[in-house]
């Protein structure tokens, strides 16, 4: 009787191990993929950062003249100067003008244009004729609004390609200075009205103190600022045409440090950038320049004001007095620079989790961001399986995601027997199914043009 009860219970124990791991899901090994994780010296090209180049927009009553063969492979970024002063009795010598249907669809083509072509711009207007800097052409402050209402109609249909809006419009180049308008009372609506207007992009303003203005906080309570993502003002950031001029950039700053403290934590999440200037200004010396970039998050820079900067970041070169990166010891002031600009994502560990039998797979990803600014945007993504003939045997499709230091991504993919290769497409939208504002990582090796992804492992297959 004992022996019977024994083997009872031993059977019911059998039988509840099994039942435990028949419920079990296998997970797999975890398989380190063999790829490159250093990074490369190589110029990326990606979305929303970088050297621009300026593009001069003559926009009237009959649509937008420009220089279209400034458009091209060399450059990702452009900077557009939108004279509107055709709208203007101070510059037209007749009357305030609302903007017209030609007027906006001229700007719609435009930005189409730099879509169509993958490109990114940011867009400033100003009421100066030609850029010349002629001071006091503004039309009246509700003329303004409308006008800025108006255009954010047309730049809410491209927030892939605008990667920021300058507010603009005040002053000589639309610097927002020199002006009988440059005051609180003019920039601080229109500061409202760009940020109510164009929701998902963000604004930029000349100086600190006009967001300062805005979110009406005094001068001695700057360190108490903090803003949250539900705020308007989170989208409001600075472009600044003083860069590293003088210790006040050329007016940019009331107190350089503090301000710098302040656009720290704020451009962690916005773009960043402007002209340097003053080529005989100690602080665009290489050795200077580069822990402040970093602080500020610097997304991108005009490659040809002041060409004399340029230049002399051409002639110089990153040395152990600038840092211990050795992979940049010998490379120009101006390469290393021009990698840092924005973010730079170098794929630092994949590791991809299955069983050869399973349909199944993990594929866990540790990203390092080598870049001073950031990626200010979610973007969308999709994990591309191709075969032994580089065809695309399998697509998964992860929608809108945050480009984190760290990515998971889990998938059943269904496939027959064979040996695939695995790529991570990280893209902004599709424009008649081409992927656009892609972003490259700073990895030799990974990179495949025909796919627009990087390359992130491979496994074999056996199907039952």
């Amino acid at each position: 009787m004992k022996v019977r009860l024994t083997a009872i219970i031993l059977s019911v124990v059998i039988i509840v191990a099994v039942i435990a791991a028949c419920g079990k899901t296998d997970p797999g090994e975890k398989h380190v993929q063999d790829l490159n994780y250093e990074e490369s010296t190589e110029e990326i090209s990606n979305p929303d950062q970088g050297f621009y180049r300026p593009v001069y927009v003559k926009i009237n009553e009959n649509g937008a003249m420009y220089n279209n063969d400034i458009i091209n492979s060399q450059t990702q970024l452009y900077h557009l100067r939108c004279d509107i002063s055709a709208f203007s009795a101070a510059a037209n010598n007749a009357a305030d003008k609302p903007l017209t249907d030609d007027a906006l669809k001229g700007l719609d083509a435009l930005l189409y244009c730099l879509k169509e072509n993958d490109k990114n711009a940011i867009v400033r207007f100003a009421y100066d004729p030609g850029f010349n800097g002629s001071a006091n052409k503004e039309p009246a402050l509700e003329v303004m609004l409308e006008h800025v209402e108006s255009v954010c109609s047309v730049l809410n249909r491209y927030v892939n390609t605008v990667t920021a809006i300058e507010t603009g419009l005040i002053g000589p180049w639309g610097e927002m200075h020199t002006s009988t308008a440059a005051n609180p009372e003019h920039i601080t609506p229109l500061i409202n009205t760009f940020l109510t207007a164009a929701s998902e992009i963000p604004v930029l303003v000349r100086t600190p103190e006009m967001i300062y203005n805005y979110i009406n906080v005094s001068g001695d309570k700057v360190e108490e600022i903090s803003i949250s993502p539900d705020e308007k003002a989170y989208r409001l950031g600075l472009y600044n045409d003083g860069y590293l001029g003088s210790e006040s950039d050329l007016g940019t700053y009331r107190n350089r440090e503090r301000d710098i403290n302040f656009l720290s934590a704020q451009n962690a999440h916005l773009p960043f950038g402007g002209e340097v200037t003053v080529p005989e200004s100690p602080l665009h010396n290489i050795e200077m320049c580069l822990p402040e970039m970093n602080k500020i998050h610097l997304s991108y820079l005009n490659t040809e004001w002041d060409n004399r900067v340029i230049e002399k970041w051409k002639n110089t070169f990153y040395t152990e007095a600038c840092g211990l990166e050795k992979q940049y010891y010998g490379k120009t002031a101006f390469t290393y620079i021009q990698n840092r600009l924005g973010y730079r994502f170098v794929l630092k560990n994949s590791v991809l989790t299955y069983s050869s039998s399973s349909e199944k797979l993990n594929v866990r990803l540790t990203l390092q961001n080598a870049g001073f600014g950031n990626l200010n945007r979610n973007k969308r993504a999709k994990l591309i399986f191709t075969d032994s003939t580089d065809a695309a045997a399998f697509i998964a499709d992860y929608g809108e995601i945050a480009v984190k230091d760290e990515l998971e991504f889990n998938v059943k993919h269904g496939l027959e027997s064979g040996k695939y290769d695995v790529y991570l497409r990280i893209y902004g939208e599709e424009l008649q199914s081409t992927p656009l504002y892609c972003v490259k990582f700073a990895n030799d090796g990974l990179w495949n043009d025909d796919l627009k992804a990087n390359k992130i492992g491979s496994f074999e297959r056996i199907s039952a």
